[in-house]
């Protein structure tokens, strides 16, 4: 088939006077990895359990491999979930935990043993087979329930929040993991996280929902270097919000008041008149001399050391706002209170709606 694996048209799930989905639609093409991400309580999980069937749309349509679903239980859908939880059945061995599905669904004992055993192999779990979920690490865990999701080859896998029990280091780890195995198989995953840095990290495209709808839809780099509002802007990444004046528009090139300085960027589809420019922190340079007309005069109004760049706060002068400021250069720090001069990196600013 050509189609998407997965299509919203026109969802909403409403529960009494609550909408926690509204008005959602979008596509997603097969073998990609997909993200909802977004703040607790924006719609990302509810839009995961309607894909999966555990909720029922209150209107719209849902659609997996081109079949309309809407009303199809669960069981009817050819799609599996790793839970937040991992959902493994203690009492069980890690090879019959995998075995679980594939049995319930009528394949014999020896032939569900050696499908389970291949993807144990593929998340690394060879050697583990007879072992207890309470004898396992929790990224075995996790990993446990990906090979249990896999061996049913579900035409759409999806995660529910699957890193947020682990520790960062292993974070990183297993999202890698996940990823390396979605490309591997060429599986059509749907992920959900409210972590921006994990969901850049594994996504093909990225769907940010903000009180119930989707605010954004694009790839990692679109959305972190192109964000549409402030919303997107503040929430992927740091970014500073400063306020600036569209004077004049030209062609597709806005030019930009902040403060004495003047830029040119991509209007974007505003016109002149109050707008926002966000900046990122590591598209900003600091230097200790008087500004030129191209450069932001300010002060040094907090200083801190991490390790591997340095984190300061610049307050501006004339503009009333404060930038937040990584440098690579711990050797020579700048001290709270220095006189600098900072200047945007060409590509480094966009602008956005208030």
């Amino acid at each position: 088939m050509t189609g998407p694996a997965v299509e919203f048209r026109q969802v909403a799930k409403r529960y009494g006077a609550v909408t926690a989905v509204a008005d959602v639609s979008f596509a997603i093409a097969r073998g990609t990895l997909v993200t909802l991400l977004g703040p607790s309580g924006c719609g990302k999980t509810t839009t995961l359990r309607l894909i999966a069937g555990l909720e029922h749309p209150s209107a719209g349509r849902v659609l997996i491999d081109g079949q309309d679903v809407t009303t199809a239980s669960a069981a009817e859908r050819d799609v599996s979930m790793v839970f937040q939880s991992y959902a493994l059945f203690p009492h069980m061995t890690v090879l019959e935990n995998v075995c679980y599905g594939l049995i319930a669904s009528g394949v014999r004992r020896d032939r569900a043993a050696e499908q389970a055993a291949d993807k144990l192999r593929l998340v690394g779990l060879s050697g583990y087979e007879a072992r207890l979920p309470s004898e396992l690490s929790g990224g075995q865990q996790q990993r446990v329930a990906v090979a249990r999701a896999i061996v049913l080859e579900p035409k759409v896998l999806l995660f529910d929040e699957p890193l947020s029990n682990l520790d960062a280091k292993l974070r990183r780890q297993v999202r890698e993991d996940i990823r390396d195995l979605q490309q591997q198989l060429g599986l059509t995953v749907v992920y959900v996280t409210h972590d921006q840095e994990e969901a850049l990290a594994v996504s093909d495209r990225i769907i940010v929902m903000h009180a119930a709808v989707v605010v954004q839809d694009g790839s990692p780099r679109d959305l972190y270097e192109r964000p549409q509002n402030r919303f997107i802007a503040d929430f992927i990444g740091n970014a500073n919000l400063l306020p600036v004046v569209i004077e004049a528009v030209d062609g597709d090139v806005a030019r930009v008041r902040l403060g004495r300085v003047s830029l040119d960027l991509p209007h974007r589809g505003l016109g002149p008149g109050p707008a926002e420019l966000a900046v990122r922190p590591q598209s900003l340079s600091l230097h200790r001399r008087a500004a030129t007309g191209s450069e932001i005069a300010g002060r040094i109004a907090k200083a801190a050391y991490l390790g591997s760049h340095m984190e300061y706060v610049v307050a501006l002068d004339g503009i009333g706002a404060e930038l937040l400021v990584t440098n690579a250069d711990v050797a020579s720090p700048l001290a709270r209170g220095d006189a600098v001069a900072v200047a945007i990196s060409d590509g480094g600013a966009t602008i956005v709606a208030g």
